[in-house]
């Protein structure tokens, strides 16, 4: 009997993960048109207890998806504009003197930045430079920011979805490649369909705004968040998951024409950790018991792509991450 009921709670869990993750998606949808498969990398982004970095031109609503979910889960908000005059402390907080009270003596006091939410949207994360992005790089990896020599944790949980605009290159940065692998999911957000559109033109104009409740807690993310990476995976589907991401890298002896003439570096071993646990959420999504390749398929772009440094060459012959990915799940899949 002992050794039944640890099984039973994962079924339990897995049955409210499910469930959970419908009832954002309905809440969602109540304001943001299709993006179906845009809300689904982002609920397994939040699953897995990632970030996100969402790339797509000017009006798709990338800011009103991500700031709609966090309404949907009932988690603080905080959001930080990208511009050239940026600082790290206007992201991070700083120490501020604190002399305003007569009856004390002055004092040093921390003053937290919008970083000290659960969900942080980083907009237009490439208008800042390198120095203020990798502001962000301890608050991804640790969870947690150092100012003034004193370490502050950051609210559990702690998320971040970064938006970069693709077509806009003046005034823009690069994000640093150690920053970028911190992203566990690249997602490319499309343009609408056409009935999609129309419905879009009808809502946005109607001058009424839909109300979304909030269907999850920060204690059951916390929940589910920890049971993902106890979700089974299949041995298939982790040999699939590094064979992907040891065969993206130009060293490998079994590395594909593509990747040895396109590819300056591949992806590091942060690329097969983040596809084997994406594949985990993926299967919590779903209610699955356990991950499997099909899982791993169906995310190793978005787990992968930002993960590769592609060379002149491939500008040249107009090759992108996308193609490079695809020869290698053809490779990879035939073993």
């Amino acid at each position: 009997m002992n050794q039944a009921a640890p099984a039973v709670k994962e079924a339990d869990l897995l049955e409210r993960c499910s469930a959970a993750c419908k009832s954002l998606k309905e809440q969602v949808s109540r304001v943001v048109v299709g993006q179906d498969a845009v809300v689904d990398a982002l609920l397994v982004t939040l699953l897995a207890r990632g970030h996100a970095l969402l790339i797509g031109v000017p009006g798709l609503a990338k800011t009103l998806l991500v700031s709609s979910i966090a309404e949907a889960l009932g988690l603080t908000f905080g959001r930080v504009q990208f511009t050239p005059d940026l600082l790290p402390a206007d992201i991070t907080g700083t120490d501020v003197l604190n002399d305003a009270d007569p009856g004390s003596r002055p004092h040093v006091s921390f003053m937290p930045g919008p970083i000290f939410k659960n969900l942080v949207l980083a907009d237009e994360i490439n208008r800042t430079p390198p120095k203020t992005q990798a502001a962000l790089l301890q608050a991804m990896q640790e969870r947690n920011v150092t100012v003034g020599g004193h370490t502050h944790p950051l609210p559990d949980p702690f998320q971040v979805f970064a938006t970069r605009n693709p077509i806009e290159q003046e005034g823009t940065y690069l994000l640093p490649e150690a920053q970028l692998d911190r992203f566990l999911l690249e997602v490319h957000v499309d343009y609408p369909s056409e009935d999609e559109e129309r419905e879009i033109a009808r809502r946005t104009t109607s001058g009424q705004r839909a109300r979304i409740e909030p269907v999850v807690t920060a204690d059951e993310i916390r929940v589910l968040g920890q049971l993902v990476p106890r979700i089974p995976i299949t041995d298939a589907a982790v040999r699939l998951a590094v064979r992907l991401a040891r065969l993206s890298r130009p060293t490998d002896r079994e590395a594909p024409d593509a990747v040895a003439k396109y590819v300056r570096f591949g992806a590091g071993p942060r690329g097969s950790q983040a596809l084997v646990l994406a594949a985990k959420a993926r299967a919590a999504l779903r209610g699955e018991a356990a991950a499997d390749v099909e899982d791993v398929h169906a995310l190793a772009l978005p787990a992968l792509r930002h993960r590769l440094v592609l060379g002149y060459r491939a500008d040249v012959d107009g090759v992108r991450d996308a193609d490079v990915l695809k020869e290698l799940l053809e490779r990879a899949s035939r073993g």
